[in-house]
């Protein structure tokens, strides 16, 4: 079983930064694909970035790249998300997940779920 506590997200002006943390526990962490996925209210879920680390491969969803960044530490069982230059459209509730296999955009092919963390981006 794998556990997942997201952190990091507030109340942000828009072109300001913010990086979320994603504390993981199990047993194969360093083999699973990690990803962020963000929920708006009144949208449907939707994929941020995802990364996996061996072979390292990441991929980010078009309306982040150059934007935000993915990156993992299997030593602390961490995945971090640096998000820079933020807009109000990046509001939304920010879900850590993680699956045996690869990177994919899709969040139902994904094992395991935080309980979300909030990001406010005031213009």
């Amino acid at each position: 079983q794998v556990q997942l506590v997201e952190s990091g997200g507030e109340l942000v002006q828009a072109g300001g930064s913010l990086r979320l943390s994603c504390a993981a526990s199990g047993h194969f962490f360093s083999s699973y694909a990690m990803a962020w996925f963000r929920q708006a209210p009144g949208k449907e879920r939707e994929f941020v970035a995802a990364i996996i680390w061996t072979p390292t491969s990441t991929a980010y969803a078009d309306s982040v790249k150059g934007r935000f960044t993915i990156s993992r530490d299997n030593a602390k069982n961490m995945v971090y998300l640096q998000m820079n230059s933020l807009k109000p459209d990046d509001t939304a509730v920010y879900y850590c997940s993680a699956r045996r296999g690869g990177v994919s955009r899709a969040y139902d092919v994904y094992d395991y779920w935080g309980q979300g963390t909030q990001v406010t981006v005031s213009s």
